[in-house]
C-alpha cells in the first residue's frame, strides 16, 4: 500500500483507499480460507485503520455506516462486508450518494443495483436537487450527536430545493482541516461546546492544517472566543462558504466583534427550522444565476420576431431544406435563447440595469473585487479597455516586455510612454520567466531621479505568466507604493481565474492581496512600520533601497485591476472574460473614462450565450471550485510524479521543477520541486507565502529537446497528428501541459501512456540505428538542449521616439502611425542588407511589431533598435510562424530618412 506522502490530494487517498477496500473485500470474501486469506485480512484491518481516521469528515458513508462495515470484518461477515463496501465505493466513484440514498445492507428492499449516475443524461441529472453537506463543529457524545442529528434531519421538506446531510467534528482544528478536505461542505454551524485541538494524527491531514493559515497562535485563545476565530479563518480559508454561529455570549459582546463569513447568530437557543432555512437561503445566493435565468425564461416566450436577426428563434433554420444538419447538431435550445433583445426580462450589457448587472455583482463577489465587468469578445479586448480608460497620452506606463500584445496594441491607442521591463531569462528552456521586484523598483527609481515620477501612471504585469511562474502580488503592490503611493497596477490574469478558489493559490491573486493590503494600511501596526522605515532609510541611496523590503505609507491608494479569461481556466463559453476592479479611485476618478473605454471595444449586439455562460460559471466555482481546482492541482501532480518516477521517460523527458524555472535567489524557501521520489510531496504553502515567485504546479513544463524534437514538431507532429493531444504552448525544446477544471485522472493516464509509447519507439530506432543515425540525433539533441542562443533582453527605443536621454520610456504610437505610410519604411534580409547595415553604423529601427510563435510575444516592437542579441535570436528561430515578418521582403524597419525628418523636425506626435 502506498505512503501518505505519496499523495498529494487527500480526495485522491480517499478514493484509492476506499477501491483498493472494494478489492480487497471481494477477493477475500471469493476465497476465506485460501492460502492468501491471511495477507488479504491484514491488508482490510490495514485500509480500515487508514479509512478511519479520514471519514469523520465525510457524511456519506458516515461514520456510524463505515463502524458496521468494519463490525461485519470483525465477525466475519465477509459476504456482507464486500457488498456493502462495493455499494459505498461504486457511490463515491458516480456520486450517486449525491441523489438518493444508498443502503449499505443487502437486505434492504433498495439494495439492488441502480442505473450508474454516471450513465444519466444530463435533463434527468438536472431534474434532481443539488447535494450539499453541512459540518456541525460541536464536542458531543454519541447520545448528543444522533439528537443533534435527527432534529436537523426532521427540518427537511420535500419542497426544498436543495438536500444536505450533515458531518459532525469536534474541534476548531477539525473544522478547518474537514472544510479543507471536504469539498461537499456548503455551510458550517458552530456551536459554543467546540473544543481546540484535534485528536486526529495523520501526516496528510496536517498538511491541509497548514494550508489554513493564520492558525498558528489559536492556543491562547479563550473558550468563549473558540466560535468567533472559528468564523474569521473559515472566512481565510473558504470565503465562498456560509458559517452560522450559536453562542451563549451576550448581543452587546458579539456585536463589535469581526465574525469572517457569518451569516447569522444564533444565541443559546435550537431553533432548528430558522437554522435549516438559513442554511438553504444562503446556498440558494450562490446558485441563482440571473442572466441564465432570465435568458431560459424569456426562450420559452411565444414572440413575433422583427428585429435584424433571421436566426432567432431558429426560424430560418427551421423552414430551411439545406441547413437542418446545424438545428440537429445544436439542438432547438440555443436558437430559442438567440436574441438582441434587451426588454422582455434581459438586459444590456452596455448599460445593465436587469440581471447582468445583478449577474455582474454577483461575479464580484465570488471572485473578491469591488466591480466586475462581463466580456464578450475575450481578454485581450478587456486589457486594451482597462489600458484605454486609464492611461492618457504622455502618462509613462511600466510593462512587461513579455505580455500578451494585446497590452503593446493597447499602448498605441492609449498613446502611453512605454518603459519595458525585462523578466529573467531561462536561456536554457528558450523562455522567460518573469519581472524581478528589483528590476521594478530600479525603473521606479531613475524616473523618481529624474523628476518624472508624477508622470507614471501604471505597472502592468502578467500573473500568472503563460508558463506558470507567478509573482508575490501583495509585496509587489505594496513595495511599489512605497515609492509612487497612488501607482495604478493591471494584472493580466488571463490563465489565473482558478486561482481564487485554491486557499493556496488565492493568495497570490489580484483582488485578494488588495484586498488584504487596504485592510493592513488602515492598521496602526502598518502606519508604526513605515514612520519606523522612515526614519531608518532618511537620505537613503538606490543601492539601499533595492535591497530593503518597503512599507507603504498609511495614506497609500490601493488600485489594482485584474483581466481575466474566464473561458480559459473556468466553465464559459470562447471569449467570455471579466474585469475586476478594486480601485479605491474608481468612482471619482476612473469610472466614466472607464465607461467610454468598454464602449469603445464592446460589441453593440453581445453574445448573449457567452453571458450566460460567465453567469453559470461563476454560480459553478462559488459552489464546487475548490472541489474542482483541488482536483485540478492533483491531475498535475499526479503527472509530474508519474514522470519523475518512470525509468524510460526520464531518458528523454524531464518536468520542469521550480528549480529549473525560478532561480534560487528569487526562491526564500529553498524548495526546488514540490515532488520527491524519496521524500513524496512538499508542503508548497510555505514557497506561496513566502517566495517571491512560485511556480503554478496546475501547468506541466516538459522538456523534450532529449527526444530529437523540437517543440513545436512534437506538438504537431507527434502529440496532435498522431495521437489526437492538444496543447497551445511550445519553446524550443519544451511543451507546456495545462490541466484544467475538467482535466480527469484518465485523461492524464492517457497521456502517460502516449509518453511511454513515444519513448519506446525511440529507444526500439536507436537500437537498430546505424551509426551516421546515432550521430545524427545526437547533434540534434545537442541543438536543442545545449547550443541555445542567449534570450534577447529589450534594446531600447530609437532616439526619434524618446523625450529625453534620461529615462528609457519611449512614444510607441507615434512608431506605429509613422509605419502607416510606405515611403517612411524600408525591408531588409536578415542573411544579409540588414548585418551590413548594422556593421557601418546604421541604427536600424523596426516598425513593426514582430512576433515569433513561440514564444509568442514581441521581440521587437515599433521604434525598437535592432540589436545583435536580437538579430542572432531571430536568426536561430526555427518556426514557422512570425507576425509582422515577411520572408520574401525580410524586416520591415524605418528608413533613415524619416527619422531623422522625425528628430530634426519634430514632427508633431499622433498622441499630441
Amino acid at each position: 500500500m502506498q505512503s501518505v506522502n505519496d499523495y498529494y490530494s487527500a480526495i485522491q487517498l480517499r478514493s484509492d483507499r476506499w477501491s483498493a477496500l472494494r478489492a480487497a473485500t471481494a477477493a477475500l470474501a471469493r476465497d476465506p480460507s485460501g492460502r492468501k486469506a491471511d495477507a488479504q485480512r491484514k491488508e482490510v484491518e490495514r485500509l480500515f485503520d487508514a479509512l478511519a481516521l479520514v471519514e469523520t469528515y465525510w457524511a456519506f458513508p458516515g461514520v456510524q455506516a463505515f463502524d458496521h462495515l468494519r463490525r461485519q470484518f470483525e465477525h466475519g461477515n465477509l459476504d456482507d462486508l464486500a457488498f456493502g463496501t462495493h455499494r459505498a465505493a461504486r457511490a463515491l466513484t458516480t456520486g450517486a450518494y449525491r441523489r438518493r440514498h444508498i443502503p449499505l445492507d443487502r437486505d434492504s428492499a433498495d439494495a439492488e443495483d441502480h442505473e450508474d449516475e454516471a450513465m444519466l443524461s444530463p435533463e434527468a441529472r438536472a431534474l434532481a436537487r443539488p447535494y450539499f453537506e453541512v459540518m456541525i463543529v460541536d464536542d458531543l457524545n454519541e447520545h448528543q450527536e444522533r439528537w443533534l442529528r435527527n432534529n436537523v434531519q426532521r427540518m427537511r421538506r420535500p419542497e426544498d430545493p436543495f438536500i444536505y446531510e450533515t458531518v459532525v467534528v469536534p474541534s476548531l482544528e477539525d473544522a478547518l482541516i474537514g472544510i479543507l478536505f471536504n469539498h461537499n461542505v456548503q455551510a458550517v454551524v458552530v456551536r459554543p461546546g467546540l473544543s481546540l485541538k484535534s485528536k486526529t494524527e495523520l501526516p496528510i491531514l496536517k498538511r491541509y492544517l497548514n494550508r489554513a493559515g493564520g492558525a498558528e497562535g489559536i492556543e491562547a485563545l479563550k473558550a468563549e472566543d473558540y466560535g468567533p476565530e472559528l468564523c474569521r479563518l473559515i472566512a481565510k480559508v473558504r470565503p465562498e462558504l456560509d458559517a452560522y454561529l450559536v453562542t451563549e455570549r451576550s448581543v452587546e459582546e458579539i456585536a463589535g466583534l469581526d465574525l469572517g463569513i457569518c451569516r447569522r447568530v444564533f444565541y443559546n437557543q435550537e431553533d432548528f427550522l430558522e437554522l435549516h432555512l438559513n442554511i438553504l437561503r444562503g446556498v440558494q445566493s450562490r446558485y441563482k444565476t440571473p442572466f441564465f435565468t432570465a435568458l431560459v425564461e424569456y426562450s420559452k416566450q411565444p414572440t413575433g420576431v422583427f428585429h435584424a436577426m433571421p436566426i432567432s428563434r431558429g426560424k430560418s433554420i427551421s423552414r430551411s431544406h439545406w441547413i437542418q444538419d446545424m438545428g440537429a447538431f445544436y439542438g432547438p435550445n440555443i436558437f430559442l435563447a438567440e436574441t438582441s433583445a434587451t426588454s422582455g426580462g434581459l438586459d444590456s450589457l452596455l448599460e445593465p440595469h436587469g440581471p447582468i448587472k445583478k449577474a455582474q455583482e454577483l461575479a464580484a463577489r465570488a471572485f473578491g473585487a469591488k466591480q466586475t465587468f462581463f466580456a464578450t469578445n475575450g481578454t485581450s479586448t478587456c486589457n486594451k479597455i482597462v489600458v484605454q480608460a486609464l492611461m492618457r497620452p504622455g502618462d509613462i506606463v511600466l510593462i512587461d516586455r513579455d505580455c500578451h500584445k494585446s497590452h503593446h496594441y493597447g499602448m498605441v491607442l492609449a498613446g502611453a510612454q512605454v518603459v519595458y521591463l525585462d523578466s529573467y531569462p531561462l536561456n536554457e528552456y528558450s523562455m522567460y520567466g518573469a519581472v524581478p521586484l528589483k528590476e521594478i523598483k530600479h525603473q521606479l527609481l531613475k524616473l523618481k531621479a529624474a523628476g518624472k515620477l508624477d508622470r507614471v501612471r501604471m505597472l502592468l504585469l502578467t500573473n500568472c505568466t503563460f508558463d506558470g511562474v507567478v509573482y508575490n502580488v501583495e509585496r509587489v503592490m505594496e513595495e511599489c507604493l512605497a515609492i509612487k503611493p497612488d501607482l495604478i497596477f493591471l494584472w493580466d490574469e488571463a490563465w489565473f481565474a482558478f486561482a481564487r478558489f485554491g486557499p493556496t493559490y488565492r493568495q497570490r491573486t489580484a483582488m485578494n492581496a488588495a484586498n488584504h493590503l487596504r485592510e493592513r494600511l488602515r492598521s496602526p501596526e502598518q502606519a508604526k512600520a513605515w514612520e519606523k522605515q522612515q526614519e531608518k532609510l532618511k537620505d537613503a541611496d538606490e543601492a539601499t533601497l533595492l535591497k530593503t523590503r518597503l512599507v507603504a505609507p498609511p495614506d497609500a491608494r490601493v488600485r489594482a485591476y485584474a483581466t481575466q479569461s474566464t473561458h480559459k481556466t473556468l466553465t464559459s463559453l470562447r471569449q467570455g472574460s471579466m474585469i475586476h476592479v478594486n480601485d479605491q479611485d474608481f468612482k471619482g476618478e476612473v469610472e466614466q473614462s472607464f465607461r467610454e473605454a468598454y464602449m469603445t471595444h464592446t460589441s453593440t449586439s453581445p453574445n448573449y450565450q457567452i453571458i450566460a455562460s460567465l453567469d453559470v460559471g461563476r454560480r459553478q466555482v462559488e459552489l464546487e471550485g475548490f472541489e474542482f481546482v483541488q482536483r485540478q492541482v492533483e491531475a498535475a501532480m499526479s503527472m509530474r510524479k508519474a514522470i519523475a518516477t518512470h525509468p524510460l521517460l526520464q531518458k528523454y523527458f524531464k518536468v520542469l521543477a521550480a528549480g529549473d524555472m525560478i532561480p534560487a535567489e528569487y526562491r526564500e524557501s529553498g524548495v526546488e520541486s514540490y515532488y520527491d521520489p524519496h521524500q513524496g510531496w512538499t508542503d508548497i504553502w510555505e514557497c506561496w507565502e513566502k517566495d517571491e515567485f512560485v511556480l503554478d504546479a496546475t501547468r506541466v513544463t516538459l522538456a523534450v529537446g532529449g527526444t530529437g524534437w523540437d517543440g513545436d514538431t512534437f506538438k504537431t507532429k507527434i502529440l496532435m497528428d498522431k495521437y489526437g493531444i492538444q496543447i497551445n504552448k511550445t519553446s524550443r525544446n519544451t511543451v507546456l501541459f495545462m490541466t484544467n477544471i475538467g482535466t480527469t485522472r484518465s485523461s492524464v493516464a492517457y497521456l502517460i501512456e502516449v509518453l511511454v509509447e513515444i519513448a519506446n519507439e525511440l529507444d526500439e530506432r536507436l537500437d537498430d540505428a546505424s551509426k551516421m543515425e546515432r550521430l545524427a540525433f545526437e547533434h540534434r539533441v545537442k541543438a536543442l538542449m545545449v547550443d541555445l542562443p542567449p534570450l534577447p533582453d529589450f534594446s531600447r527605443f530609437h532616439d526619434a521616439f524618446r523625450s529625453d536621454q534620461s529615462t528609457t520610456e519611449g512614444d510607441i504610437r507615434t512608431a506605429f502611425f509613422l509605419s502607416y505610410d510606405e515611403n517612411n519604411c524600408d525591408y531588409l534580409a536578415l542573411d544579409g542588407s540588414i548585418r551590413q547595415a548594422m556593421k557601418s553604423g546604421r541604427e536600424v529601427v523596426s516598425a513593426s511589431f514582430i512576433i515569433p510563435y513561440p514564444p509568442g510575444f514581441p521581440i521587437l516592437v515599433p521604434g525598437q533598435v535592432v540589436s545583435e542579441e536580437i538579430l542572432a535570436f531571430m536568426r536561430a528561430l526555427d518556426v514557422n510562424e512570425i507576425h509582422g515578418y515577411w520572408p520574401d521582403l525580410g524586416l520591415r524597419v524605418f528608413t533613415e530618412e524619416a527619422l531623422d525628418n522625425l528628430v530634426k523636425n519634430k514632427l508633431p506626435k499622433a498622441a499630441e
